[in-house]
């Protein structure tokens, strides 16, 4: 079909500015600017397609009610443009009134009197990808020739959102690959049996898709150790989300795991992705898993058993591909009994299970894991502490560590900090480390003593708490406890 020569000259712009800029947002309001001159319309709008959602998104609109068609969204098939876009095709239709398929609607909330419609496909690749809307002709009716000139410029759109995707995709790519060099996770220490063990299930869980639940002592490395199975799986250039169920409210966990919409609730005055769909194609790492309330366990079975959900606030039925590693430092079979916790989701999620082995019972891994955060601390603290003293090692190794890996790393950057010289001296720690002070009190009941579980239980946290002056966070170390656990049973 011949195109006159302003016409030409129109679509020649378009691709002068499709190679002018990647900033997409730029580049397509001026393509659809330039869709509406050219056809003599007196709106236009573009809107792509939602993966997760399946929905048609208005990406960028001209006219005078531009900002408010911005809010709206078509499920694929609803509408004009949700045809075109199910379709694969064109649809002219210059007569609202007389059309069933026209959602009046959004014509009527916002008070936007609509008469005509064109809207054509974006394909890309052999996919459609979004569609161009032009509404109401100011000199008559859409014809065939301006049906060809949208689709010219529905090409070119294609293009420009295909580039801009790719130079997004390779600058989140280099960032990720930056940010991998700096912070790939590293397993120190294994020389020990209990280490051995671990990465030898760790090895073989890696590779499939299987929820995982890892349990282990309060900074034993469960985190780590979630991250050495992602980066290790077929998700590794997917994202990696971790959420810390125990330190968020009810409404503020589902809305920070299923996202929200604008409204849902008092504060929420935007749109919010959850960290589900965020990691579509990767791995969800639910920390604390014990801390979830009862009515957000339901949800959370739902994605596991389903893999779909709605944001809060929200209605559509959200599908996403994820992985979900769960980490607990708590009886969950505990606190099934307790009805704490559900015990259909304690097995969705103990598909697998991964116990991390506390830092006591991987002596032989000490030293390695003492060199290796000496050398960090020093580089980070801007000290040259290069050696540890044999007497200062000898400590550190025959000490308990109630606090694990995570103690231990405070311990060295504390010397560090303290210590004068290249060398890491025993006067550079702790005391209770030099006087290698027991974590646990001698027993509080006798052999002759005859009582409950319960009343045990209960007698030994008192003597507890007494050895710590009332301390609940170092008394909930010593019991291998998390302090909310600690406060559930003082209760």
């Amino acid at each position: 079909m011949d195109f006159s020569k302003e016409q030409l000259q129109e679509l020649l712009e378009v691709s002068r500015i499709i190679n002018s800029s990647l900033n997409l947002d730029d580049v397509l309001v001026q393509i659809i600017t330039i869709a509406s001159k050219i056809v003599n319309a007196e709106a236009s709008s573009l809107l792509l397609i939602d993966e997760p959602t399946n929905r048609l998104v208005f990406k960028t609109a001209t006219g005078s009610k531009a900002e408010e068609v911005s809010q709206f969204t078509l499920k694929m098939g609803e509408g004009i443009a949700g045809w075109a876009a199910e379709n694969g095709e064109p649809l002219v239709v210059n007569d609202v009134s007389k059309e069933k398929r026209f959602r009046r609607a959004i014509s009527e909330s916002i008070e936007f009197p609509t008469k005509s419609i064109l809207c054509v496909p974006i394909r890309s690749k052999n996919k459609t990808i979004g569609v161009i809307e032009v509404v109401n002709k100011k000199d008559g009716l859409f014809t065939d020739t301006d049906t060809q000139i949208i689709l010219s410029v529905a090409d070119q759109a294609a293009i420009a959102i295909e580039n801009a995707r790719a130079h997004k995709a390779l600058g989140e790519n280099f960032r990720r690959l930056q940010e991998e060099l700096r912070s790939a996770p590293k397993f120190i220490g294994t020389k020990s049996a209990a280490s051995k063990e671990l990465l030898g299930l760790l090895d073989k869980v890696s590779h499939t898709d299987s929820t995982l639940l890892i349990s282990g002592e309060t900074g034993s490395g469960k985190e780590l150790v979630s991250k050495l199975i992602h980066a290790n799986s077929k998700r590794k250039d997917y994202p990696f989300t971790c959420v810390t169920c125990a330190i968020l409210t009810e409404t503020l966990l589902e809305s920070e795991l299923f996202g929200h919409e604008k409204g849902a609730f008092t504060g929420a005055t935007v749109k919010k992705i959850g960290k589900f769909e965020i990691a579509h194609r990767g791995t969800v790492f639910l920390d604390e898993i014990s801390a979830i309330p009862l009515s957000t366990q339901t949800k959370l079975l739902r994605v596991l058993q389903e893999r779909e959900f709605e944001r809060v606030g929200g209605t559509e039925v959200i599908k996403v591909d994820i992985r979900v590693i769960a980490a607990t430092n708590e009886d969950l079979e505990e606190l099934i009994q307790e009805g704490k916790f559900r015990e259909d989701l304690y097995y969705r999620l103990k598909v697998i299970e991964i116990p991390v082995p506390p830092l006591r019972e991987r002596k032989e891994d000490i030293p390695e894991i003492v060199s290796y955060y000496l050398a960090e601390c020093s580089k980070e603290l801007d000290r040259k502490v290069d050696n540890i003293h044999p007497d200062a090692m000898k400590l550190l190794v025959e000490y308990t560590w109630p606090g694990n890996i995570r103690e231990l790393k405070n311990v060295i950057e504390r010397a560090v900090v303290l210590g004068t010289g290249n060398t890491l001296l025993p006067e550079s720690l702790p005391s209770e480390i030099r006087e290698n002070k027991k974590t646990d009190p001698p027993s509080i009941v006798s052999e002759n003593s005859v009582m409950s579980l319960e009343a045990m239980e209960k007698l030994h946290i008192e003597k507890i708490l007494k050895h710590t002056n009332g301390n609940k966070s170092q008394a909930a170390k010593i019991l291998g406890i998390s302090r909310n656990r600690l406060e559930r049973k003082i209760t």
